[in-house]
């Protein structure tokens, strides 16, 4: 079970079960890619709500090799999920809040 505290969220995503959580280094790599100078402006960047497939391609594919998976942007933009685009949306938005989200929040995931 994935623990909220430490910044995991579970997902399924092709069929099968994982946990994901942005590290340092995941979190590092997306700044990297986005060429930001912080952790805040990542937070900032995706606070507006606007997301392209290439960034929740990145996101996920960040919180999956934080969590110790070997998988590749480009095997992430392969495999499907339930909900299609918008359950994509639902693991990206459920993981930068529990990337960025005080303990409070972390503590009651459904509440927004």
């Amino acid at each position: 079970m994935a623990n909220a505290y430490r910044g995991e969220i579970d997902a399924t995503i092709g069929g099968k079960s994982y946990r994901l959580c942005l590290t340092l280094g995941a979190l590092a790599e997306l700044e990297n890619a986005y060429g930001e100078e912080d952790m805040a402006a990542i937070a900032e960047r995706f606070q507006s709500g606007r997301l392209k497939s290439c960034d929740a391609i990145r996101i996920i594919g960040a919180g999956l090799r934080g969590a110790g998976y070997v998988v590749s942007d480009k095997d992430v933009a392969a495999m499907p999920t339930e909900g299609g685009a918008a359950g994509f949306v639902n693991i990206v938005a459920r993981l930068l809040r529990a990337t960025f989200s005080t303990l409070d929040a972390a503590e009651n995931p459904d509440e927004t």
